[in-house]
């Protein structure tokens, strides 16, 4: 008797690698959703921050971390000893600040007590708080922050709120969405991914997989 062997067809291999072509397509598609839903998130974060200072204004007269009399309006709310003035109407300290007693990291706290933000209320001195978990964090795993004091020579503003570790490609999205989509101009520029200030990033230096910090001017 011959021995008779058996195989797939063309027809079967076709099959099969048209489900994995509409599987991977799927994948992809699947986290082009999910980048592109993490984008919107950071670009809200903006609009929240803003539109917690500008509440915080409206209610106490008083700028959120710069407040001298928080303690007397809201319970257990702590006075910034550090990072600038207290009460010179002006946020201060470095905007991606772990110092618990600057300004701009109670400016946390007293939005978050005047329940203008969800939060962990503490006080980030006290016991049994990790700063680095108590801080704001974007979708993307980066710090969210904002100060007074600019992070680029001669941009002017009351106020700035920076957010980091974005990728080039999203950073480009951000700008695009908010402002001008040119990293070194307008009201959204772009630093190194993690620094206080410096130079902005060149539109020559942007590159896709590049980690940046995008700050905005208010």
């Amino acid at each position: 008797m011959k021995n008779r062997q058996q195989g797939f067809t063309l027809v079967e291999i076709a099959i099969v690698l048209v489900i994995i072509g509409l599987l991977l397509g799927g994948v992809l598609k699947g986290q082009e959703l999910i980048n592109s839903a993490k984008v919107k998130n950071v670009i809200g974060e903006f609009r929240n921050v803003s539109t917690y200072i500008f509440g915080y204004q409206d209610r106490f007269r008083a700028m959120p971390g710069d407040d001298a009399g928080v303690a007397n309006r809201l319970a257990g709310a702590v006075r910034a000893s550090t990072g600038g003035t207290s009460g010179n109407g002006r946020l201060e300290g470095s905007w991606n600040s772990t110092t618990a007693t600057d300004e701009s990291v109670l400016f946390w706290q007293h939005v978050r007590l005047a329940n203008l933000a969800s939060g962990d209320g503490r006080n980030p001195a006290g016991d049994g708080v990790a700063i680095l978990d108590w801080l704001p964090r974007n979708a993307f795993g980066g710090r969210v922050g904002v100060t007074g004091i600019s992070p680029l020579a001669g941009w002017n503003g009351t106020f700035f709120i920076c957010q980091d570790n974005l990728a080039g490609s999203f950073a480009r999205q951000i700008d695009i969405a908010l402002d001008d989509g040119l990293p070194a101009t307008g009201t959204v520029r772009l630093l190194a991914s993690g620094t206080a200030g410096g130079a902005a990033i060149s539109p020559t230096e942007l590159t896709d997989a590049g980690l940046y910090t995008v700050c905005a001017a208010y």
